[in-house]
């Protein structure tokens, strides 16, 4: 692109570039200026008048020469717009290495017969310095002019006085050229991105400060078939009654604090149906008295029917794996009822049964989002001994997420240690306490059993099958470890899980 400095880079006083005087070359480079911009240009007519002044003459003006005629971008002390180019005198000037000064007209070969001199305009003097353009084109020329001969050519002054006006035409010119091709390639570069935004799937909008909705890609009409919103407001046209009112309150707070925005909720079809969309916006700064936002919406209504189908199925199945752990429970406990040898083991075996299932129900639940917290499933496993301050389990720490496959395992560890607790350990007697901790250590969650008030611990002889439970679950299901520490003060037991393991 050319810059204002551009004009001073084709030497004055010498003859326009050979190359661009080939008139589709030349044409090309005028193309490039936007003359019809500069039609009535102020800036150009007070350097005209101005010419006029210092060469004390009635006219001036800045023409341009066009493929089949000569226009004036300004009519100082004249009502011509235009003269055909085979009678123009700029025609002649603009391929000249310096002014060219005609002092009568009719007395001169080359313009006696021109239409301006023989006719009404009655022109007898002339003088025109070259505009050449930046890469060498005959554009034009700054010419004045009058009805009367002149018998004493311009003197040096004035004609550097007539150059330095050119130069500053040839600035206006220049900088309206720029202007003109920064104003093409923005165009070119906004139809290129509305072209884009219109080929996407999803709706995308921007707003101005207040906010005022700006913009939407071809999406929007094509989806909703209604005009876009301007306002808040107009947006309850689009979003279902039940779903815009919330919507409404999140999107406020996010103008109010420059907020990322973002929602689900139904936006209306073209035949009068909803679909489930997800809407997300981003301020352009923290300021919100000047933030533009910038959102799209996203159809998910496949993906959340599915999801709820999903929710459905799974609700299900709770349901009847509740059932099943209630009639196993329901036949251990049976059995186990008439005979003295098996109803210790049946009472353990029941209570092995009913761990998993308040640790499946968290992680499946029938009537509430599920839980995905360990401490919220610690709580859980725990709740049969007392939690919370002043009871007998305490349970502290950061948030870890685990997923399903977790949830048997860790209820199974939890409940035997619980249950060894309230046989031999803090839980026997009612003065003990537990404190379970929760750590995150890198990529590791750390969980911290530690009882205390109770009897001392004491190391078990040999492995039984709740040792051997509880290695299994850690080991070889989670992947990690654990570690028992038997003090004087109590049982201390450190489990550690791998982050990436516990979230599966």
């Amino acid at each position: 692109m050319a810059t204002l400095s551009d004009a001073q880079t084709w030497p004055a006083e010498t003859p326009p570039a050979q190359q661009f005087c080939a008139e589709d070359k030349r044409l090309q480079v005028m193309a490039s200026y936007g003359i019809d911009e500069l039609d009535g240009d102020e800036e150009l007519a007070r350097i005209a008048r101005f010419a006029a002044l210092l060469c004390d003459t009635p006219s001036a003006t800045v023409s341009v020469v066009e493929a089949e005629r000569q226009r004036f971008l300004t009519h100082e002390g004249q009502d011509v717009l235009e003269t055909p180019r085979s009678t123009s005198f700029c025609a002649h000037a603009m391929l000249e290495s310096d002014m060219l000064e005609v002092l009568d007209a009719s007395a001169d070969d080359r313009f006696a017969d021109f239409a301006l001199v023989r006719g009404e305009a009655h022109v007898r003097y002339y003088a025109g310095a070259p505009l050449v353009s930046s890469e060498g084109a005959p554009i034009g020329a700054l010419c004045v002019t009058d009805t009367k001969p002149h018998t004493e050519p311009l003197d040096a002054n004035q004609r550097e006085g007539m150059r330095v006006l050119a130069m500053a035409v040839k600035r206006r010119l220049e900088a309206h050229r720029q202007r003109s091709q920064a104003d093409r390639e923005l165009r070119a570069s906004a139809a290129r991105l509305q072209s884009m935004l219109d080929s996407v799937p999803d709706i995308a909008w921007s707003a101005a400060p207040g906010p005022v909705f700006d913009f939407f890609n071809a999406r929007f009409a094509e989806v909703t078939g209604v005009e876009p919103p301007k306002e808040v407001e107009d947006w309850r046209k689009v979003i279902h009654p039940d779903d815009f009112e919330a919507s409404l309150v999140k999107f406020q707070h996010a103008i109010e604090n420059t907020a990322l925005f973002e929602d689900e909720w139904r936006l209306i079809q073209a035949d009068g149906s909803y679909r489930w969309i997800v809407s997300r916006a981003v301020p352009s700064s923290d300021d919100p008295e000047t933030a533009r936002w910038f959102g799209t919406l996203t159809d998910i209504d496949d993906r959340y029917r599915i999801s709820q189908e999903r929710e459905l199925l799974a609700g299900e199945l709770a349901h009847r794996i509740k059932n099943i752990f209630s009639v196993i429970t329901g036949l251990v406990t049976l059995r186990a009822r008439d005979n003295r040898e098996h109803q210790e083991f049946g009472k353990e075996l029941s209570e092995n049964i009913r761990a998993l299932a308040r640790a499946q129900e968290f992680a499946l639940p029938l009537d509430r989002k599920r839980g995905e917290d360990l401490i919220e499933l610690l709580e859980i496993l725990m709740t049969p001994y007392g939690t919370g301050d002043g009871l007998a389990v305490t349970i502290s720490g950061d948030a870890v997420r685990f997923g399903r496959r977790a949830a048997t395992p860790l209820a199974l560890v939890f409940h035997e240690l619980a249950t060894n607790s309230a046989k031999y350990g803090a839980l026997s007697v009612a003065e003990g306490h537990i404190d379970i901790a929760v750590l995150k250590e890198g990529d590791n969650a750390i969980i911290r059993w530690r009882e205390s008030n109770g009897p001392q611990a004491v190391a078990p002889t040999g492995s039984g099958f709740g040792s051997r439970l509880m290695a299994m679950s850690i080991e070889y299901q989670l992947a990690g470890s654990m570690d028992h520490d038997w003090r004087e003060t109590g049982l201390e037991v450190t489990v550690s899980l791998p982050l990436e393991k516990l979230a599966e």
